[in-house]
């Protein structure tokens, strides 16, 4: 196996020396050759097998289990909402395995409700416990579920409703005190759809055994959230912003670290010298991969922002300018997130942010984070509008896709090489390909766990030779 088992995220020194590199990778030559429809810049795994299930195409070596599908009862008595996005693994005090995973969900989906298209299923729920109605006395549907797992075995023990009544919960992140912060994509106003303001963020506890009282986290922002990472060691939070051309990249220093419900101070990032900053790349590179940007802070004002227009404002104060903000994931000491369409093909880029030393506090304006453009597509071969991501325990990144063609599982080197790991082999009603949702690994490292969002929406396990932690 020729995958780097460096840990990239630990090593600054090898780290900066490798990706010195980047940029020529624009231009490389492929030096392997096609394998059904894909190209590998480094071996990996080695060749996709064909699955003759047409569920998910692996190397060899590697299985999966299907742990969950969307319809299928769940212990509470209601149905697995359809939609499956963002997930996160944890482990509970018992050492039995948490999955707490989103559904992206509007009120037009009411085939694919936990509580089937007639709402029946209201009758087993709190109705306190729904945030959200239409003036119909409709539930919104989005939200969270949890499903416990054997951690040997991958048996499911129990599988229920988490959180509902919110919108279009699209990806999210693990917190370090053990909770899922679940992201509405979505800036819908009160009306006849809506009897409050959605497009916040809600926290739901990885130890929750049914349903949350869903209280969102107003103080860290309304638009079209995508997911959040935090820093562990100050509990900052990181956002991204689901928009074509006016997304920012946010973060949220809190006011009581670890108690986000006590508030704080919402900011937008700027590049220091570069007052609203595009980094798109679409009519001209204004920055190459591999290069590195210091960074400000700008504050932002009205964050609830009723006219949803509070990227509009963050750039015309100075916030740099990205583009479908989608996952993002915090390593050792820094964050990686994806911009689904950037780059001058619009194939995506993966960033990475460097937090200064004195994050978030007075001294970091004499040394600052920095922003670097880790990885952007010139072929869709290789990878096609990057989704969300996780970092893998041996130090690579592991990215899923949300493109027009098949959808892949990636795996991104320290040196910025991709290699595939799987590819979504199910269709839908005249071929459609589902995005891949939600990869994250179990605490142990030794599964990955995926959903493929429609068709009809799945829960993946997939175990085999991954390599193990980095030193």
């Amino acid at each position: 196996m020729s995958l780097s088992r460096r840990h990239f995220l630990r090593n600054s020194a090898a780290t900066t020396l490798a990706f010195s590199g980047l940029a020529a990778l624009a231009g490389c030559q492929r030096p392997y050759p096609a394998e059904q429809g894909y190209f590998n810049e480094v071996e990996g795994f080695g060749p996709l097998q064909v699955d003759p299930d047409a569920l998910v195409d692996l190397p060899r070596g590697f299985s999966y289990d299907v742990i969950s599908s969307a319809g299928q009862p769940m212990s509470d008595g209601l149905v697995v909402p359809g939609d499956l996005d963002g997930m996160a693994c944890f482990q509970k005090a018992d050492g039995r395995l948490v999955l707490v995973r989103n559904h992206e969900l509007r009120l037009g989906d009411a085939e694919k409700s936990p509580f089937v298209p007639d709402n029946s299923g209201l009758e087993r729920i709190d109705r306190t416990r729904v945030h959200d109605w239409d003036e119909n006395g409709n539930p919104h549907i989005g939200g969270t579920s949890h499903i416990i797992l054997d951690p040997e075995t991958l048996a499911v023990e129990d599988e229920y409703l988490s959180l509902v009544g919110t919108v279009n919960n699209c990806a999210g992140g693990p917190t370090p005190w053990g909770s899922w912060l679940t992201c509405e994509e979505t800036d819908l106003n009160p009306g006849p759809q809506a009897g409050v303001e959605h497009g916040y963020i809600f926290e739901v506890p990885a130890e929750a055994d049914g349903l949350v009282e869903p209280v969102p986290l107003k103080a860290m922002g309304r638009f079209r959230h995508e997911a959040v990472a935090v820093d562990p060691r100050t509990s900052i939070v990181y956002e991204t912003e689901d928009e074509y051309d006016r997304a920012l990249f946010y973060r949220f220093l809190p006011n009581v670290p670890g108690q986000l419900i006590e508030g704080g101070r919402l900011q937008g990032l700027a590049v220091r010298g570069r007052p609203g900053f595009d980094t798109r790349n679409w009519e001209s590179e204004t920055v190459q991969p591999g290069e590195w940007l210091e960074v400000d802070w700008v504050d932002l004002d009205d964050v609830e922002a009723p006219n949803a227009d509070l990227a509009i404002r963050g750039i015309a104060s100075g916030a740099a300018q990205f583009t479908r903000g989608e996952g993002i994931w915090w390593g050792e000491n820094e964050c990686y997130f994806a911009c689904t369409d950037g780059g001058p093909d619009r194939l995506g880029q993966i960033w990475r942010y460097q937090p200064s030393p004195n994050e978030g506090e007075s001294g970091e304006t004499a040394s600052p984070g920095r922003l670097q453009l880790f990885y952007q597509s010139h072929d869709a071969a290789i990878m096609e509008r990057c989704d969300n991501l996780c970092v893998a325990p041996w130090g690579d990144l592991i990215v899923v896709e949300d493109g027009p063609e098949d959808q892949y599982i990636r795996g991104v080197t320290p040196q910025g090489e991709v290699y595939t790991i799987a590819r979504n082999a199910a269709s839908g009603p005249d071929g459609q390909k589902s995005e891949i949702c939600g990869p994250c690994f179990s605490p142990d490292g030794s599964t990955l766990f995926f959903n493929v969002q429609r068709y009809p929406g799945r829960t993946f396990a997939v175990r085999g030779p991954w390599p193990g932690p980095s030193l």
